[in-house]
């Protein structure tokens, strides 16, 4: 018997584009001090800022995809597509 997999809802959007919002306001607040501070140079804040902070936000777009449940579809949609081209 199959499982029943519901579309994640509104709220799950709204918690998405919150996690994003508050993952980057963090890396570049977080980045911000350590210039301040004198850890870490203005070049090397901007080199994170250009390379590294894109990197961050993918790893937190894929922890909250899974976590609010949008795999599930995706999952489904590469399984689909595998066996309709085997055939």
């Amino acid at each position: 018997m199959s499982t029943l997999h519901h579309a994640p809802g509104p709220d799950a959007d709204a918690a998405f584009r919150l996690g994003l919002a508050v993952a980057t306001t963090g890396a570049l607040a977080a980045l911000a001090l350590s210039v301040w501070a004198g850890s870490v140079t203005l070049l090397g804040a901007t080199l994170f800022a250009l390379f590294g902070l894109p990197v961050l936000l993918v790893v937190v777009a894929s922890v909250l995809s899974v976590w609010l449940g949008y795999d599930k579809r995706a999952v489904d949609v590469t399984v689909a597509s595998r066996t309709y081209t085997e055939k």
